[in-house]
């Protein structure tokens, strides 16, 4: 995504643009490997060097708040963030630590039962741990 899609993205969830925000945002969306603060904060810095950890925070904080891109707590050492917002689950491989997007439906008989007893649900999370492919090739030729 160029940052002209990126300045409207961001618009289209009512959030100002800044230089910051389309470079936070741009990262988000090009980079597909949940980075956490000091992910982006490390990346960008060098393009931006007026940019403070404080700012990657708040920005952050303000894209999850909006909608606009999804907080990870899959593991408990660190929160990560994820730039695609449909709906996915998420794989954490115990080995390596990658995390993963996994396609998945909604739990559609579940949501229905929780919405026919009044809930309203306004999001989910669906994670997995194991040992990816990658990994579990590497013990077997051990």
């Amino acid at each position: 995504m160029d940052n002209m899609n990126v300045y409207e993205y961001l618009q289209s969830f009512h959030i100002k643009p800044s230089v910051q925000r389309i470079a936070i945002m741009d990262y988000l969306l090009k980079h597909h490997t949940h980075p956490n603060i000091d992910d982006i904060y490390t990346a960008l810095c060098k393009h931006i060097p007026t940019l403070s950890k404080t700012t990657v925070y708040n920005t952050l904080k303000l894209f999850v708040e909006t909608g606009a891109a999804n907080m990870l707590t899959i593991d408990e050492k660190s929160i990560c963030f994820d730039g695609e917002t449909t709906a996915h689950a998420h794989f954490q491989c115990k080995v390596c630590g990658k995390i993963y997007d996994v396609p998945c439906t909604a739990d559609d008989e579940q949501q229905q039962r929780l919405t026919s007893q009044g809930f309203s649900i306004t999001e989910t999370h669906r994670y997995y741990k194991g040992i990816c492919p990658s990994c579990q090739g590497k013990t077997s030729q051990n």
